[in-house]
């Protein structure tokens, strides 16, 4: 696959799918986000019970695989995780993927408010979440990874 092609169909994640991207990896610096690098990420994605119906995978036009979301909704605010299958990162694809992701959960759940956290080296990502209307509301230290890393909120309205 050269592109994503849209529009991207979202529908709640299949174990079988989770099982594949628990094996996705990402290039340096990104492999950060391996699932396998967080025993407790990959527990909440890998077990039904814990995964619950907040993972959905999102397929290309042509069926494929293309990456997942995570939405939790606290209240009138979406939390928001976002990831892009490796081999289709840093190739512009971010942006029309996330909005795609946001109105589904728009429309699925209705909130006033999204958030997300992103590791604050990924400026790449950074970059993808301002340009669709995301600001930062705070910066703060996270364990994960088998240490403690500094992540930025941002937040935009739904």
């Amino acid at each position: 696959m050269t592109a994503l092609d849209l529009p991207v169909r979202i529908a709640p994640l299949t174990q079988n799918e989770a099982e594949v991207i628990a094996d996705w990896r990402y290039e340096a610096p990104y492999d950060f986000y391996d699932l396998r690098a967080d025993h407790r990420d990959l527990e909440k994605l890998l077990d039904p019970a814990l995964r619950g119906d907040r993972y959905f995978a999102a397929h290309d036009a042509a069926g494929e695989l293309v990456g997942y979301f995570g939405f939790e909704l606290t209240g009138d605010v979406v939390g928001v995780g976002v990831a892009l299958r490796p081999d289709l990162t840093g190739r512009g694809l971010g942006q029309p993927f996330l909005e795609a992701g946001l109105a589904f959960a728009r429309m699925e759940l209705a909130p006033r408010t999204f958030r997300l956290s992103v590791a604050e080296f990924n400026k790449r990502a950074i970059t993808v979440y301002t340009r669709v209307g995301f600001v930062r509301t705070r910066t703060f230290a996270h364990e994960t990874n088998g240490g403690v890393f500094r992540f930025v909120e941002m937040e935009r309205p739904a």
